[in-house]
């Protein structure tokens, strides 16, 4: 399957960068999602097998265990440690939502180090030596897709399932409005290459803790649908979450069925990720 190549200078670049380069660190933003991890993780086998770079995943967070059983046992070295010597790396890359983790980054690497992001928000102000954001992609594994096929390196069955993981979990597993043709054309070239849709639907994104189907329970018994707009909200604190942090894959997810409720044109799930802080997550129906 053909690509754009709408970044072909870009795509260039970096291959150039990646063949030079011995060390490199790959970034997931701070409580990882599909998208987020599916990213690194493809990228990290991508550069392992094709550029014989030697390749670490970091995050302020720890490596999601639901995904192990599509993505591979895969380690985060947390970088707010002193686990790891953030100036040894001669590239970082961000993926996904730049903004949220590999900010607090870029500032402990070495003067000489090239940083990339990879990234399908439309609100990154994070400026980076080399940056490839496009927010008409639906998720950052479908914009690595396009820098793979580019490459004209193979897609192996590895990579390929990781790219589905990050596609299916920023699509809502085909329900999201940003489900278009093409997501759907990446991705049967994914399951062409090796990629398991059922294997990683079960595995990943159907079989939930008891603590997430409660915590999906307490936001739709708080729900409040107002028929005049067709807007409906809820929200989740602390106390209900018993002090952790909701993954922001069950936010959204608690947001996509919402809006996929009947007569639901819009959902929006407010959360609290801390005292006085609180984030959000809007999805429109189709």
């Amino acid at each position: 399957m053909g690509t754009s190549h709408r970044f072909i200078k870009e795509f260039s670049h970096v291959s150039h960068i990646f063949r030079q380069s011995e060390n490199v660190l790959l970034v997931a933003h701070t409580r990882p999602d599909p998208d987020a991890v599916g990213s690194v993780v493809a990228l990290k086998i991508f550069l392992e097998t094709y550029f014989g770079c030697s390749v670490r995943l970091g995050c302020l967070d720890l490596f999601p265990l639901y995904l192990t059983p599509v993505i591979g046992d895969h380690c985060f070295d947390i970088l707010d440690s002193d686990l790891i010597d953030l100036s040894l790396f001669d590239v970082a890359v961000g993926c996904d939502s730049v903004d949220r983790g590999f900010d607090q980054v870029i500032s402990h690497l070495s003067p000489t180090c090239v940083t990339i992001a990879f990234d399908h928000h439309h609100d990154i102000s994070l400026e980076t030596d080399i940056s490839i954001i496009d927010p008409s992609y639906a998720s950052t594994t479908e914009l690595l897709y396009d820098y793979f096929t580019f490459s004209q390196h193979p897609i192996n069955q590895q990579i390929a399932s990781a790219l589905l993981v990050g596609i299916l979990g920023d699509t809502g597993i085909f329900q999201h409005a940003n489900t278009s043709a093409r997501v759907l054309e990446v991705s049967a070239d994914l399951i062409r290459k090796g990629a398991s849709i059922s294997h990683i639907v079960s595995s990943a994104f159907i079989n939930r803790r008891i603590e997430t189907l409660n915590l999906w329970g307490r936001a739709l018994e708080r729900a409040s649908f107002f028929r005049e707009t067709g807007f409906v909200t809820t929200a989740l604190t602390l106390s209900d979450t018993g002090g952790t942090i909701p993954s922001s894959n069950d936010i959204k997810e608690v947001a996509t069925i919402l809006a996929n409720a009947p007569s639901v044109k819009v959902a929006l799930v407010i959360f609290q990720i801390g005292h006085g802080v609180i984030k959000a997550s809007l999805r429109a129906s189709k």
